[in-house]
């Protein structure tokens, strides 16, 4: 494991206090060639958390706040005529940059939201017939904001499963927002942050955690928990392959990160619910129950048999 990964959550923490669970997933996603979907009120530190990873990466960075008049143009770019060249020249849209951090994604059309959410899957865009491939790395960290709130649209759910995975950072707690004051008082905190990986050894990095072993016990293990969302009596819609393929990248770097070149149930169980919360789609009658998403991961957790992969 190059060490220098630590060193950046180091780099990030020092900004985002209090919130070091979330870092690591972020990262985690990240090296695992995902993107992160978080669910949040305004004011608790995305955009700065997306700024810090950009620094400490030192990749390029932008930011989109969308709204209801965001046209698809303003994401993938657009070609304009241009009276120097006499041609068309193609403008690139918000999503020319290296991390890109998509506020409040479910306030803007379902139109403008599948065109962010296509060129995320096919790291390419294609305008009026030409297509234009992603900077490399491409890595979305979009927000919406809770289900409810003034003037959203509900992500559905065939988008939704494009992200690896969704947290929430939520409020800090008495002590790390005193801390947060005192921080704020005097500078930037993001003034601090270093750049502690280049490209090249993001490439590398990425190489070696998809080279982590995964034994045929882990990837039973992965596939039966699927399967048991798939079969649950209180699941309309379960998780799929997509989710499956997302839960091992995620348990492999998660391994990566523990200074191991194989993966345990642990790394699995680890992100479970990050990965397969929003996936999936309880029937009414869970409602009606006072069953949530998490009670149903953590029975399914208890009821699929944990494999014994343990190095002899």
């Amino acid at each position: 494991m190059d060490h220098r990964v630590r060193e950046v959550l180091k780099e990030v923490n020092q900004v985002i206090i209090g919130k070091e669970d979330v870092t690591k997933k972020v990262l985690m996603a990240f090296l695992s060639d995902g993107h992160v979907l978080l669910e949040d009120v305004p004011g608790v530190g995305k955009t700065t958390m997306a700024l810090s990873f950009s620094k400490a990466l030192g990749l390029s960075y932008k930011r989109i706040q969308f709204t209801p008049d965001v046209m698809p143009s303003d994401v993938l770019g657009f070609y304009y005529y241009n009276k120097e060249t006499e041609s068309f020249t193609y403008r690139p849209g918000a999503v020319m940059t290296q991390i890109l951090l998509a506020d409040e994604l479910n306030r803007t059309s379902s139109r403008t939201q599948s065109a962010l959410l296509e060129a995320m899957e096919e790291k390419q865009v294609t305008v009026d017939g030409y297509t234009h491939p992603l900077p490399d790395p491409f890595f979305v960290i979009a927000t919406q904001n809770p289900t409810g709130s003034a003037g959203t649209q509900t992500l559905p759910q065939s988008q939704l499963d494009r992200f690896m995975i969704m947290l929430s950072m939520g409020y800090p707690d008495l002590k790390e927002e005193i801390l947060l004051l005192q921080d704020r008082g005097s500078a930037d905190p993001l003034d601090m942050v270093s750049t502690v990986l280049t490209e090249d050894d993001l490439v590398r990095i990425r190489k070696e955690i998809r080279e982590i072993e995964v034994s045929p016990l882990i990837y039973q293990y992965i596939a039966m928990l699927a399967a048991a969302t798939r079969k649950h009596d209180l699941v309309e819609v379960g998780v799929s392959p997509r989710g499956s393929l997302a839960l091992c990248r995620m348990a492999k770097a998660g391994a990566y990160l523990a200074g191991r070149d194989y993966v345990i149930p642990e790394d699995v169980q680890a992100v479970l619910g990050d990965v397969f919360g929003h996936r999936l789609i309880l029937k009414a009658r869970a409602r009606l129950t006072d069953h949530v998403v998490e009670d149903i991961l953590r029975e399914i957790l208890t009821s699929v048999s944990v494999p014994d992969v343990r190095k002899k």
